[in-house]
């Protein structure tokens, strides 16, 4: 987002994301604390099969970015965080992340490093 961009929130509640073949392209911003990851993580593993379905076959969807904030007391409770790296390697620029600690007490891994912020 730039300043002035205008945005839509939802929180809680049924929500997914289903974009169709002949949408506008989109970029969300997903935002997660704790356990509230696995709705979105969902939405993120439907965003890298339509990436990767799209760069293998050539199907109609056009797709924005996905930037996804998450936060939790430390990494070792990050759900996902294996796999979310994962997507980011596999779909550099599409899918991006920022984890946020908040009660950070060990050495944090080199892998995770790049991607936190907090203490």
């Amino acid at each position: 987002c730039t300043l002035d961009s205008e945005v839509a929130l939802r929180v809680g509640g049924d929500f997914f994301f289903d974009p169709q073949p002949g949408d506008s392209p989109v970029n969300l911003v997903l935002i997660a604390g704790g356990v509230g990851i696995n709705p979105l993580f969902s939405i993120l593993l439907h965003i890298a099969d339509l990436h990767g379905y799209q760069e293998g076959k050539g199907n109609r969807h056009k797709l924005g970015t996905a930037k996804l904030y998450y936060s939790a007391k430390n990494t070792s409770q990050l759900l996902f965080k294996k796999n979310i790296l994962g997507l980011m390697k596999a779909f550099p620029g599409k899918i991006t992340c920022c984890f946020h600690v908040t009660q950070q007490h060990s050495q944090i891994c080199k892998e995770l490093q790049p991607h936190i912020t907090g203490k």
